[in-house]
């Protein structure tokens, strides 16, 4: 090497350049935030803990991570930022420092079943490669693979003039892999006629029982009005061509009340506006409509693999791509490891670097043609997780949602390492986690609280492990925290007997779940908890015959209209105390209704489109941000308008309707069952929007607490919660037993473990390596002979 280039390569000053390596908050005030201001050290892996609804949310996801998204989107031209949602500025003074944020949360993935874990990642677009390249008979590009393209022909003739020439096209022809019965989705549905209508009775009569389908309303005035059938003759009297007309008839345009309308049968109307909607977007009473009316059975000419027969007889050694989408993916990728074909030796090796990211990170058990909706929460963030793995970018900020929610112990410690793997690519990890075993390899650790709600919104202590377990703050404080085995456990009254399950991996299971006692159901993830659970258990009758209570991780749905008072019926006793004590209806006490601001519309913001630039939110001058017209405010019960009470949290609200002239028990009972799971500190009328995820769980198992079932049955509770709170759980749990109820818990945190009357663990693995009862009995028989992979991590968890 020459002596110029010794010289330059020796080390200089620093570069300006470096001097970037911290992101700057100063002044954040999201949601409960109280003007946090804090540095975070990029290319290191941060973990923000503390306790839950204390603001860890608002501060990674709600301020840095949005920020970040929004100063991206506006590098966009206008024209395509008006394609995007817009979103406003997060209420901080200084956010300096931001790289690229790629959020990985745990929102469920779409519900559509043409989303497969397959299409979700890279897999199945490579898989489509594979078999078009190598599979006999050829039938095809890519995309006569594919299920969701359909095959499409068409002949005509298009004219292209170049300068005196003319040439003339006349065919086109794309080949896809979609099934024409099922259009891709694997099932067909079957409306049960008798669903839509009464056939004794007229249209007149009201004859159509479909929600939406009123006598005075648009849809009904359709039908009667149309002049295709005799609104006043019984359905069953219809003649062929009239009852044709009436269920099938196709669209066609008409003048209804001189409005223009399209008029089409009934069946083709209700596949449209119900069927092709996500069912768990829809209101209550619809979806239970939809679920009456609709059977969904296994499409009888693929076979539910969504694929052409034509896809279906292409194979490579003797497998198609229907067989390998359904394989487990730990052996889809033995199979393909397998293929000795030098022609696509790249594409193979990428194919299996993914399906090996599947297995590396606890979720070789699934199959690529796992619909994406029915992935737990803590399986669809790592399936998300899968498409970074291999990601060739740096200096990107990853932000976490608990992605170690869903595992069982023995599986933690791989998603450690691949957050390490990450952070070791020079990417900045920003996690919020309340597991210690997550908590011990962050190199930065921000602790927010001191409490929830208004209580919290602080930095409590940042800094390294050891400077945490000393500062004296409820995570340092909780971080060593260990349950004990109980000394002795409740005797069951009875048993539920579950007879020969075979729900997925389940191998023909037989099992009696005790009663009057804490079960807890544990397995690695993807063993078979909750194939037993909700495939045999939930929707069965309880030991009092009243039902199962069933309280799973589906999302709470709600606008920013939505608030803790609406989702849980708190909000129609209070309407109702205050019409009562005021002579007045209790329309005028709902923001949605009568008694809405006429400015905002009840919503207690105004928001302004600026064009080009963010919309700006802002309060509404004539409500003042409280919602309701000025008279409605005029009048109180002991004391307090409408808009005061909304703004108590749910231990002064109940406090507030427990005595006096306030005093209204319905509204009561429920803000106890809300103290109950811990939401004490929660505003009643605070949005759904703002709530974390665990605070959205106990929200719902509050509002289950009064429903009359003999057996509770819960999904992994704790998810969410923090070490100080998982206590209070245990509490609850207790009451609901010593109540008389029965409790049924799928879960993996080993204080929930230790603390149960019995225990059924499932395995010995994932996938076709678990579906077995592999330990029934009670903890400390677990922790005395550890057998399991459960026992051997209960076992170091007691001490024992």
């Amino acid at each position: 090497m020459s002596t110029a280039r010794k010289q330059a390569a020796r080390p200089t000053a620093p570069h300006a350049a470096d001097s970037h390596d911290l992101i700057r908050v100063h002044g954040a005030r999201v949601n409960n935030l109280k003007d946090v201001s804090i540095e975070i050290p990029k290319r290191r892996l941060t973990v923000f803990t503390g306790v839950s609804g204390s603001g860890k949310n608002s501060l990674v996801f709600s301020t840095i991570a949005a920020e970040s998204q929004r100063l991206i989107n506006e590098t966009y031209s206008a024209f395509v930022q008006g394609f995007m949602p817009t979103m406003a500025r997060p209420e901080v003074d200084v956010l300096d420092g931001l790289t690229t944020v790629i959020t990985v949360d745990q929102q469920r993935m779409g519900a559509d079943p043409r989303s497969t874990v397959g299409t979700a990642t890279d897999a199945n677009a490579m898989l489509r490669i594979l078999f078009s390249r190598l599979g006999t008979p050829h039938i095809g590009p890519p995309s006569a693979y594919a299920f969701n393209v359909p095959s499409v022909r068409a002949s005509g003739a298009i004219t292209v003039e170049r300068g005196a020439k003319k040439a003339v096209k006349a065919t086109f022809n794309r080949t896809g892999g979609m099934c024409t019965r099922c259009e891709g989705r694997g099932a067909v549905s079957d409306i049960d006629l008798s669903r839509l209508y009464d056939d004794t009775k007229s249209l007149n009569d009201g004859a159509i029982t479909i929600p939406g389908y009123g006598a005075d309303g648009w849809n009904m005035r359709l039908y009667k009005e149309s002049g295709f059938v005799d609104p006043d003759k019984p359905i069953r009297k219809y003649t062929k061509k009239e009852l044709h007309d009436f269920l099938h008839h196709e669209p066609v345009r008409m003048k209804i009340a001189g409005i223009n309308m399209t008029y089409e049968g009934l069946v083709p109307r209700v596949e449209k506006s119900m069927l092709a909607r996500d069912k768990e977007a829809m209101q209550p009473h619809i979806r239970a409509f939809v679920e009456r009316a609709v059977t969904f059975t296994t499409c009888p000419e693929c076979d539910g693999t969504r694929l052409s027969e034509g896809a279906r007889s292409s194979k490579i050694k003797r497998i198609s791509i229907a067989d390998a989408c359904a394989m487990q993916i730990s052996d889809l990728a033995e199979w393909v490891r397998g293929l000795d074909e030098p022609t696509v030796a790249p594409l193979l090796a990428a194919l299996l670097r993914t399906l090996d990211s599947f297995v590396e990170i606890g979720l070789g058990y699934l199959a690529l043609d796992r619909p994406a909706g029915t992935l737990s929460g803590g399986e669809a963030q790592r399936v998300k997780m899968i498409r970074h793995l291999g990601s060739s970018l740096t200096d990107i900020t990853y932000v976490f949602d608990e992605p170690t929610a869903g595992l069982h112990p023995h599986d933690i410690q791989r998603m450690n390492d691949l957050l390490l793997r990450l952070r070791d690519k020079g990417n900045t990890v920003l996690v919020v986690e309340h597991k210690p075993e997550t908590i011990a390899i962050a190199d930065h650790v921000v602790d927010l609280g001191p409490g929830a709600g208004s209580a919290g919104g602080t930095i409590c202590f940042e800094g390294g492990l050891d400077g945490l377990r000393g500062s004296g703050t409820i995570t340092g404080r909780h971080f060593d925290d260990r349950a004990a085995l109980k000394e002795s456990v409740r005797e069951r009254t009875g048993v539920l007997e579950i007879r020969g399950a075979r729900t997925n991996n389940l191998r023909d299971v037989d099992v009696d779940i005790p009663l009057g006692v804490l079960t807890v159901v544990t397995g690695v993830a993807g063993s078979g908890k909750s194939s037993l659970v909700r495939g045999s258990l939930v929707g069965g009758p309880g030991a009092d015959g009243t039902g199962v209570v069933a309280v799973d991780q589906s999302p709470i749905r709600g606008s920013r209209r939505s608030n803790p008072a609406t989702y849980t019926g708190l909000l129609d006793p209070v309407r109702k105390a205050f019409a009562k004590a005021n002579g007045v209806k209790p329309a005028l006490f709902s923001a949605n209704s009568e008694g809405a601001c006429p400015t905002c519309n009840g919503a207690g913001v105004v928001y302004t489109d600026l064009g080009m630039m963010a919309g700006v939110a802002g309060t509404c001058e004539e409500c003042e941000g409280k919602r309701f017209e000025a008279s409605v405010l005029d009048h109180r019960l002991g004391g307090r308008d409408i808009s005061e009470v909304l703004a108590m949290s749910v231990a002064e609200a109940e406090e507030f309707f427990g005595a006096g002239e306030a005093r209204t028990p319905a509204a009561h009972t429920v803000l106890g069952h809300l103290k109950d799971v811990g939401l004490g500190y929660l505003g009643i009328g605070q949005p759904l929007t703002t709530l974390s995820g665990g605070e959205r769980q106990r929200l719902k198992l509050a509002t289950h607490m009064s429903e009359k079932g003999g057996v509770y049955v819960l999904d992994e509770p704790t998810t969410g919660l923090h070490l100080a709170d998982v206590e209070q759980l245990l509490g609850l749990l207790d009451r609901l037993v010593d109540s008389g109820k029965s409790v049924v818990v799928i879960e993996h945190h080993q204080a929930v473990m230790a603390h149960a009357d019995w225990i059924i663990d499932l395995g010995p693995g994932a996938g076709h390596n678990g579906g077995q009862i592999v330990f029934e009995g009670t903890p400390a028989d677990l922790v005395a002979k550890p057998t399991t992979l459960t026992g051997e991590h209960l076992a170091a968890y007691v001490g024992a």
